[in-house]
């Protein structure tokens, strides 16, 4: 069973397999869940069911049976041709009405086109808790098999605070950003600072992964306009919205705002026709090759591969790209340094990187010999930690 993730997780779907779990029998979920938004425990149904994940989050570190837990290494792109190719049985979704009555996916498109081709059976939510997107992808009804109807609102994702460090980073990050730009970031502090730093640019476009409140701002206010975008002019192309009760409100309203799925939003050959794309991503780690970590500590996968990679690699092919990685330059209150010899593991290579930013400035690998990009790593690493680092590699 597919179950759809992010702020369209079919909750009240799930809610009645709690009423049916000794129903459930021999029965692998599997979901792209996102941290913060979705929380269901599947292996709490009953022994028998198992999960597989493309990414881990603390929900799924907590489960009751995290034994049964599979996770996938996947880049996002390829999540959608595994699942398109993949023999899945049903494929939960969630469904609303538009402002004209017409039944659209809910605020999350990635893989709906992928498992709605391969499930034998789709079933879908049909909330009226919520008015859909304009943008979101139309849902003929002759493609759900079963509707299950419920009344209740989406769940909001918790507005990151954007700390001293964070408005620092956002504004080095801002300054590498030119009128024009389309851009691609992701959940957190980091990108929540980077786009309220945006908002004396112009002409800004979006194609990504999601958009959230900050986005809504930069929409509303004019500095998101796509205007300047070489391909789907005045379109926000986005995969998902992730946000306040606010943010999905507005979109009822807001055609220019298109939700589409992982092979639109994530295909190189799509974004690499895109003038000017930058992407922003965060990391776990950097190390002085420019390698990225974004997905383990310490041994322990706690997140995912994701669509960093394929975001960066289109940037690299854009006509005037750029790749960016934004972190902090420490960890556990500045007891451990982002910046490292080695990577623990690998999640980006280091010819995926353009620019690393941290709050102690701005290292730019492109073009950089190999003992350019360490000294350039090392410059905007914490104080602290300059003299190891520099030791590492002497």
């Amino acid at each position: 069973m597919f179950v759809t993730g992010s702020s369209n997780e079919p909750v009240g779907l799930l809610e009645a397999l709690v009423s049916a779990r000794e129903a459930i029998t021999d029965a692998t979920f599997v979901q792209f869940p996102l941290p913060g938004l979705n929380q269901f425990d599947f292996t709490a149904l009953n022994s028998s069911v198992r999960v597989e994940t493309f990414f881990m989050t603390p929900a799924l570190r907590k489960a009751i049976d995290p034994s049964r837990i599979s996770y996938l290494p996947m880049q996002m792109r390829y999540v959608y041709e595994y699942l398109r190719r993949s023999p899945l049985d049903y494929a939960l979704v969630q469904v609303a009405r538009d402002r004209e009555g017409r039944m659209r996916l809910g605020p999350n498109a990635d893989f709906f086109d992928a498992v709605r081709e391969s499930a034998k059976i789709v079933v879908a939510e049909l909330n009226a808790g919520f008015i859909a997107a304009a943008g979101a992808p139309l849902v003929p009804e002759t493609s759900i098999d079963y509707v299950v109807e419920t009344e209740r609102p989406l769940t909001e994702m918790s507005l990151s605070k954007i700390d001293p460090v964070s408005e620092r980073i956002g504004a080095l990050v801002a300054a590498l950003i030119d009128d024009g730009d389309c851009i691609q970031t992701g959940i957190g502090a980091i990108p929540a600072a980077i786009l309220a730093s945006l908002s004396q640019h112009n002409d800004l476009g979006l194609h990504g992964g999601l958009i959230d409140d900050g986005g809504m701002a930069l929409v509303r206010n004019g500095n998101l306009n796509g205007a300047a975008k070489t391909r789907d002019v005045g379109i926000h192309t986005t995969g998902m919205a992730v946000g306040s009760l606010d943010l999905y409100e507005w979109l009822a309203d807001a055609p220019s705002v298109q939700l589409a799925g992982a092979n639109i939003t994530h295909e190189i050959s799509i974004l690499g026709s895109i003038g000017h794309f930058v992407s922003i991503n965060s990391a776990v780690e950097v190390d002085l090759e420019g390698q990225v970590n974004a997905e383990v500590i310490a041994g322990r996968q706690i997140s995912g591969t994701g669509g960093s990679v394929d975001f960066m690699r289109a940037a690299k092919v854009s006509r005037g790209g750029r790749s960016i990685i934004a972190m902090t330059a420490t960890a556990k209150g500045d007891s451990v340094s982002r910046i490292v010899p080695k990577v623990e593991m690998v999640t980006a290579l280091r010819t995926d990187v353009d620019l690393v930013v941290t709050e102690y400035g701005v290292a730019d690998l492109r073009h950089a010999t190999r003992q350019k990009r360490r000294e350039a790593l090392i410059d905007i690493a914490h104080p602290d930690f300059q003299t190891t680092l520099r030791d590492a590699i002497a």
